[in-house]
């Protein structure tokens, strides 16, 4: 069964880090783009960083300077660093694959509360 599989979330204060992981595990053995969205309560799912096999990035503009998105192609995982954290950075994080083949897979989401 293809799924992704995130880990990494939790409470941090404000200014903390956290580091979000996230794996591709089955058949989703060849992905092309891979990234992060966010969801927070009551609000539209928006992207936070995208990246693509090559390792080109881009970020919403809410997160450029304090989160980085990284990847390793060999283990089908991507990364999201996140430092500099801000109450308003609070949401539930999900990671989504693409793959050659047009499909696209999704993992269950992981909260972060970014609160003192």
């Amino acid at each position: 069964q293809e799924q992704l599989v995130e880990s990494g979330g939790g409470l941090v204060q404000p200014g903390g880090s956290l580091r979000l992981s996230c794996g591709a595990s089955g058949s989703i053995w060849s992905t092309s783009a891979m990234g992060w969205y966010r969801q927070a309560p009551g609000k539209q799912r928006d992207l936070v960083a995208h990246i693509t096999s090559r390792g080109t990035t881009n970020y919403a503009d809410s997160v450029k300077g304090r989160f980085t998105i990284s990847r390793d192609n060999a283990k089908n995982m991507v990364y999201l660093q996140m430092s500099s954290l801000k109450p308003e950075d609070t949401a539930v994080y999900y990671c989504y694959a693409n793959t050659y083949g047009g499909s696209t897979y999704w993992g269950q989401g992981t909260q972060v509360t970014v609160s003192s």
